[in-house]
């Protein structure tokens, strides 16, 4: 940038905040996206992000993603703070992601490097992108907008071993959009008293609408919540494939805040993963990712595994994009709780025990 008396000295401009500011309209307090935000996040599946810049929102947050010519995923706050314009409209050159306004690159640390009306002046320290850590794991770019240095759990991502075991078949299904809180959704997730009704016309049943007893056992990310019951996950028209003494075993595995993994045990020894994983676009929109994979049935046609979960997203989203409170209420007294309630209050305090305020919306 050259020398003249119309720019404003760099040593003029103020110093970046220490405390990273809220996005712009946030839809959550202050305590409870700073409490949210240091956790990781998946945005976008990895065939999505290419060297083309891939917009995306997390928690209210308008973030930019590019791959790099190692492969690896960039994430930056998607503006350029030159005239507030979206880098999401521009492109990628060379592992520098240019701004379409006035054609400003910015190099793989966020720096900014050129600015071409320009070319031999100072550049100001104030162009620089806010970069977010970012990786991939399970076929999605996980983000994080926050780092708090603190060693734990919240620096590692969900566990989900199986899907790079060479067999287990992968299942990748697209994204759904909810319109409503992530806890809700995680809620659901959870919930088993549901199935005879919500499911009645996938995998539900009607006549089996007991829930037995079941164990909750805190860890140091969540808690495990191991349930023991006679309801097949066969879809209707399969049923006949399990014993009728079969006990389904299905084990929810919770990592707070909003994503949870399921692994159910079919006849035979076979095990079925599924990781469900909520990422918070704002306090009442959600977009769920659900990576799969299984060790059996791996020749079997994709499209019926396919068609079965959409199927179940949409039996739950009919009942969760309803749901009033749109709050997920984490103080108990709000709402009554039943003993099959178990994962779900247990999920409540998991919430609340981050410092989640007891009106929290996501």
């Amino acid at each position: 940038m050259a020398s003249s008396s119309s720019f404003i000295p760099s040593s003029e401009l103020a110093a970046p905040a220490a405390q990273p500011p809220l996005p712009r309209e946030c839809s959550f307090t202050e305590s409870d996206w700073r409490a949210l935000a240091v956790f990781w996040y998946p945005v976008a599946h990895s065939r999505q992000v290419t060297d083309k810049p891939f917009a995306v929102r997390l928690l209210d947050e308008r973030v930019v993603l590019y791959r790099l010519s190692n492969g690896t995923v960039s994430a930056a706050r998607d503006i350029c703070y030159h005239r507030g314009v979206p880098l999401s409209l521009g492109h990628v050159e060379g592992d520098e992601i240019i701004c379409k306004y006035h054609g400003l690159r910015y190099d793989s640390t966020g720096r900014c490097i050129c600015i071409p009306a320009h070319p031999n002046g100072p550049i100001s320290p104030r162009l620089h992108l806010d970069m977010y850590q970012a990786q991939e794991k399970y076929g999605l770019i996980w983000v994080r907008l926050l780092n708090n240095n603190l060693d734990n759990g919240q620096q590692e991502l969900p566990e989900l071993a199986e899907w790079e075991d060479p067999d287990y078949l992968q299942v990748h299904l697209d994204s759904v959009d909810i319109k409503a809180a992530a806890g809700r959704q995680v809620e659901g997730f959870l919930d088993v008293s549901h199935f005879a009704f919500v499911h009645k016309e996938s995998f539900g049943e009607p006549d089996n609408p007991v829930v037995p007893d079941y164990k909750v056992t805190k860890t140091n990310r969540g808690f495990i919540a191991d349930y023991i019951s006679s309801v097949s996950n066969y879809a209707h028209g399969y049923k006949h494939l399990a014993p009728a003494d079969f006990p389904w075993h299905r084990r929810f595995e919770v990592y707070l805040p909003f994503t949870a993994k399921l692994t159910v045990i079919f006849p035979g020894g076979g095990k079925l993963q599924i990781l469900n994983a909520a990422s918070p676009v704002s306090a009442r929109k959600t977009k769920l990712f659900v990576p799969i994979c299984r060790n059996f049935d791996k020749d079997a046609p994709i499209e019926n595994t396919l068609d079965f979960n959409y199927q179940i997203f949409a039996e739950d989203i009919e009942i969760v994009e309803t749901q009033y409170p749109e709050d997920l209420p984490l103080n108990l007294h709000d709402e009554a709780h039943f003993p099959a309630d178990r994962s779900s209050v247990t999920y409540r305090k998991g919430l609340a025990a981050l410092g989640l305020g007891r009106t929290f919306t996501a």
